[in-house]
């Protein structure tokens, strides 16, 4: 399992608050409040397979993975949602459906996978704050790279987070894991991160690196380990995951 982390990288960073918090699921309860928001962001774009995520995946409790959770402040509703999963006990779920080059197969990887965020300019907000804690989660684990896989347009937003493609010259790959819908399948080197939003003037370097948030909190509760293995022996006929999109 992931160890706890730091929630921020630099100790100096100027204090800047956020409407809403973002944490790690630890029990049942959040874990129903994420499953909620990702069912209504995918019943927006993909409603033909938002009927398959009412329920909690076999992924959600996985000692590999980990679910955030970001909450309003003002009424503690869900706003979004990510999973993240590391290669650390087998293969990422769009192994399924490409090989990875060696320079990635060979390192400590992390797939972001069931983003969802509510609609509007706090969507906007939730869905940079999620970036964040998967870079930060990252960081503090030992992370060589970052991998996504977008669907258009959403991979245009990884683009201009200085995402690459892993395999630039086929384009759209079409993931089992996906419905078979065409994605690009991009990476993100997590060590040359700072130098690189830093060279390129990037917008968002000053929230990234320089601003410490006490809102995202990334360390994970003694108690998931009891309710991850409690849940998992609740639910293990549960069939494998549906088809997974970010």
């Amino acid at each position: 399992m992931p160890h706890a982390l730091h929630a921020n990288p630099a100790p100096d960073a100027t204090p800047e608050r956020l409407p809403f918090s973002v944490r790690v699921v630890s029990d049942a309860q959040a874990l129903q409040k994420a499953v909620h928001i990702r069912h209504l962001a995918y019943a927006r774009h993909v409603p033909d397979l938002a009927h398959t995520l009412l329920e909690p995946e076999q992924a959600d409790f996985s000692t590999s993975s980990v679910v955030l959770l970001a909450e309003s402040h003002l009424d503690g509703s869900a706003l979004g949602t990510m999973r993240i999963q590391t290669n650390a006990d087998g293969p990422l779920a769009l192994e399924r459906s490409l090989t990875l080059p060696a320079a990635l197969s060979n390192s400590v990887l992390a797939e972001a996978t069931r983003l969802g965020v509510s609609e509007g300019r706090v969507g906007t907000l939730v869905k940079t704050a999620l970036f964040k804690a998967f870079f930060l989660y990252c960081l503090h684990n030992d992370v060589d790279w970052m991998v996504v896989a977008g669907r258009a347009p959403v991979d245009r937003q990884y683009r201009r987070l200085l995402f690459d493609d892993v395999y630039p010259d086929m384009g759209y790959i079409p993931l089992r894991h996906a419905g078979n819908l065409p994605h690009r399948v991009m990476k993100f080197e997590v060590r040359t991160a700072r130098q690189r939003w830093s060279a390129a003037g990037h917008p968002l370097f000053k929230f990234m690196f320089e601003t410490h948030h006490p809102d995202i909190v990334l360390e994970i509760p003694r108690a998931r380990h009891d309710w991850i293995q409690i849940a998992t022996a609740a639910t293990h006929t549960l069939l494998p995951a549906p088809e997974q999109l970010m």
